[in-house]
């Protein structure tokens, strides 16, 4: 007397499960905060370093035969001492545009450092612009432009000191950051120009001959970088890492990888006319792009002290006693937009490599910006390609539901013959083949509503991987980046829910330990969904909200028609 009366065992059962989920919940939860306050914010010095060297060391310069230079006083590779590096401000020039803050350094006149203002490194650093290329105690990412050949200015032995007028300079309306210098035999100005609004450098040389003899020189650039990876990790927990290395384009290859293990086992040589060598990352990427008619040979390699090198060199040209020489590339250092960079060159848009299903993700990604620019939001634009795609493939979601439908209706007799037929899976296996004929029945074609949109989501996951438009793209009320994780795991959760509705729909079929393993995928979906990203999960729940109320509509129709029969 005075003793609550137990509940009944099953529901017991399911307040355990409740709570035991909730518990879960609040872990998850609870890790995912961890994780983020052990986050260090990141901090940059000031300048990037510069080299206490007086040249470019010998291991960047390429050999004779690495190039095929003639009468080139460039020597072969050799073992560089080790660069000396420290904070050197009056050897650096600092050029501020609305979309880039570069630092030259006049030594060489080569970029140490590029930061991207409008790319904020995250949501909780608003005010710090992404740090893309640098020269640090710890890291190595610069990229390099020299004249090199019989009468190069850039030797092993020596590179030109330049001057200029101001060490900090502010481009907003775009313009030009002029250094000069005066050699015994030559004038030398390097010019860069900058675009407003732009991530591509235009790179000049202008050489005035004073000598008596004709000098013959030739471009030389590249990218000289560590093999570390990039200092913010943007990857995706549970998701294949992005790629990081070298690609260029050749006669055979319109975007062939070179990545860092293929340069550990021996150098990498192409040659053609134009083309672009990149190193790509994760929604980033740096690229020297060569004049579209220049004979232009390309050269990746690992230099003797342990960086490695993406570049090409240009054509040579014959400067006579008096007479100017002109040599230019240009350097792109920004985002993987896909419509800036087919314009800068041929087949540099593939550098956001959407992989097999490119020819599936392209459309999905035009789209998609056809929708973010009609409504000015990704997660609605997300939620319309749903709606596109969901329409393009209903006629075949149809039948498929239609065929669920009717192996549900089946299902009693199915498990009648099952009980009839339990030790004899022959004649099991024609009665059921009857019975499917006969009632218009077909297992396989249930298959098709979760079939066919696997391939559009795997192309739109990759997509979002690597589509810099939506990174840290907000939605509404708590989803602020839909290429990260739900930070609540809100929309996992409810996409877990309508999976789980999804499958009660469903006719059951197989053995029962089919059946229990089926019964399982709504947690198995959830749980690897949790740490997708957003977006990626608001279009898999939008579907399975589609592919319910279509999946209902069609079992009332069929319903209807079977009682419509029966009378």
């Amino acid at each position: 007397k005075g003793i609550a009366p137990m509940l009944p065992p099953e529901i017991q059962r399911i307040v355990l499960l409740i709570g035991l989920a909730a518990v879960g919940y609040l872990l998850i939860l609870a890790w995912t905060e961890d994780m983020e306050a052990a986050k260090t914010p990141a901090v940059y010095s000031d300048a990037p370093l510069v080299s206490q060297q007086s040249s470019m060391a010998a291991a960047e310069l390429p050999s004779v035969d690495e190039f095929k230079l003639i009468d080139s006083d460039i020597p072969a590779e050799t073992v560089a001492p080790s660069a000396q590096t420290t904070l050197d401000t009056g050897r650096l020039v600092k050029v501020e545009t609305a979309v880039l803050e570069v630092w030259v350094d006049l030594l060489g006149g080569d970029i140490a450092r590029v930061q991207l203002p409008t790319y904020p490194i995250s949501l909780d650093q608003p005010e710090t612009p992404f740090l893309l290329m640098d020269r640090s105690a710890g890291r190595t990412y610069i990229a390099q432009s020299a004249l090199i050949g019989p009468d190069g200015i850039d030797k092993t032995g020596a590179r030109p000191l330049y001057d200029v007028e101001k060490s900090t300079v502010t481009m907003n309306s775009g313009g030009e950051l002029i250094l000069t210098t005066t050699l015994e035999d030559a004038r030398v100005a390097k010019i860069f120009s900058f675009t407003p609004n732009s991530h591509l450098i235009n790179v000049r040389y202008e050489v005035v001959n004073l000598g008596d003899q004709a000098k013959n020189m030739r471009l030389l650039t590249q990218i000289k970088r560590d093999r570390l990876p990039p200092p913010t990790d943007e990857t995706v927990p549970l998701a294949p890492s992005p790629y990081l290395g070298g690609a260029l384009t050749t006669p055979d290859n319109n975007y062939e990888k070179v990545d860092f293990d293929d340069l550990d086992e021996g150098s990498f040589e192409a040659a053609t006319v134009g083309g672009w060598m990149a190193f790509l990352q994760h929604y980033f990427l740096t690229a020297w792009v060569a004049p579209a008619d220049q004979a232009t040979n390309y050269l990746a390699r690992k230099t003797s002290d342990g960086f490695y090198l993406f570049g090409f060199t240009g054509q040579n040209q014959s400067v006579p006693s008096g007479a100017t020489g002109t040599w230019q590339a240009s350097f792109y250092a920004g985002p993987k937009d896909q419509v800036v960079l087919e314009n800068i060159a041929p087949y540099l848009n593939l550098t956001v490599d959407y992989g097999f299903l490119w020819w599936i993700a392209i459309p999905l990604f035009k789209a998609l910006t056809f929708f973010h620019d009609v409504v000015g939001n990704w997660g609605l634009a997300i939620i319309l390609l749903t709606l596109l795609v969901k329409g393009l493939l209903s006629g075949f979601s149809a039948k498929g539901y239609r065929s669920m439908a009717n192996m549900r209706r089946v299902a009693p007799a199915m498990k009648r013959l099952q009980e009839r037929y339990a030790n004899d899976r022959e004649k099991l296996s024609k009665e059921m083949m009857a019975l499917y004929q006969k009632e218009g029945a077909n297992p396989l074609g249930s298959c098709l509503p979760m079939l066919l949109p696997m391939p559009v989501f795997l192309a739109l996951y990759w997509v979002l991987l690597e589509s810099v438009e939506l990174r840290q793209a907000p939605f509404i009320f708590w989803i602020n980046d839909l290429a990260s994780m739900d930070p609540y795991f809100i929309l996992p959760l409810l996409m877990g829910a309508s999976t789980y509705l999804m499958q009660a729909l469903s006719p059951q079929v197989g053995d029962p330990m089919q059946a229990r393993i089926m019964k399982l995928m709504p947690i198995m979906f959830t749980v690897l969904f949790l740490f997708f990203p957003a977006g990626l999960v608001l279009y898999w729940l939008v579907n399975n909200l589609l592919s319910l109320a279509q999946q209902t509509y069609i079992y009332r129709q069929v319903d209807q028609a079977q009682a419509a029969k029966a009378k």
